[in-house]
């Protein structure tokens, strides 16, 4: 897979769905400039366009405020779906098991960080720079609370921030919940645990319902093991350069990292009508 790897067709795209962290996102994580424009040619066009994160909806919306309407969201995961202004919940968390991983979190002996995403915002109990830096990326509406077992809020996901390496911290104190929920390893130092069943190719497909679109119509771009299942639900999908391994290994087609604006260059030769090379 080159860098810059196009289709030999061109595509009848009308729904066009980005990861936003090490995707679309830039390395200081921002939109970068050269993606509004296309965005204003896909709205012109009728093709829709969805941002696909474990970012807060919030976060996200907050991140396209210049453009507040006609854009749906896949937030939290694929835990919670935004079209046409109404949430949909694909499923919410057992607050018994919210219970269990809250006090294996706090008796882990690991530096580890607990956000607790619920349908109103995102609970933290700890208060210190260095994990609320990292948290607010991601959780623009966020409350630190005295104890986390007390949060009164319908539960999506929880997100673990481990400072050293996400992936050890999953295998050794959150591998014995994989049997009760989803535990993702979401980027280098994020551990997601979700409802079983739930991830970013169900907030896809459930666009696509809504939409009448098909996979065939369809445009993923991602970079890390949460966006796994959202390429498969997309005939044309592609991982950045800058991605995991696994990603550049399902991904059909692949875009430049993130930091060349790989997803802008892709957009922009796809809207164009360029094929391969």
């Amino acid at each position: 897979m080159t860098d810059l790897d196009l289709p030999d067709i061109q595509p009848d795209v009308r729904l066009v769905v980005s990861d936003m962290d090490g995707t679309l996102l830039t390395e200081d994580g921002a939109v970068p400039d050269g993606f509004w424009p296309l965005l204003d040619t896909m709205r012109q066009r009728g093709i829709h366009f969805v941002p696909a994160s474990g970012r807060q909806f919030h976060t996200l919306e907050n991140l396209f405020a210049r453009v507040p309407q006609g854009i749906s969201y896949i937030a939290e995961n694929g835990n919670l779906v935004v079209h046409d202004g109404l949430s949909r919940a694909s499923s919410t968390f057992d607050p018994a098991l919210a219970r269990d991983v809250v006090v294996a979190v706090r008796e882990s002996g690991r530096d580890l960080g607990l956000v607790v995403c619920g349908v109103r915002g995102g609970y933290v109990e700890r208060g210190d720079l260095p994990f609320l830096d990292e948290s607010d990326k991601y959780y623009l509406r966020l409350d630190q609370v005295d104890d986390l077992l007390s949060v009164d809020d319908e539960i999506l996901k929880l997100a673990i921030y481990d400072f050293d390496d996400a992936a050890a911290a999953a295998h050794a104190h959150f591998e014995s919940f994989a049997d009760r929920c989803r535990v993702v390893v979401s980027g280098p130092n994020w551990i997601d645990l979700m409802s079983p069943g739930v991830d970013k190719g169900i907030g896809v497909r459930m666009l696509q319902d809504e939409l009448g679109v098909t996979a065939a119509q369809t445009v993923v771009f991602g970079d890390y093991l949460n966006d796994l299942e959202m390429l498969d639900a997309a005939d044309w999908s592609f991982a950045v350069a800058n991605a995991h391994p696994a990603i550049r290994a399902r991904a059909r087609y692949g875009a430049p990292s993130n930091a060349e604006e790989g997803v802008v260059q892709v957009l922009r030769a796809l809207l164009n009508g360029h094929g391969r090379g």
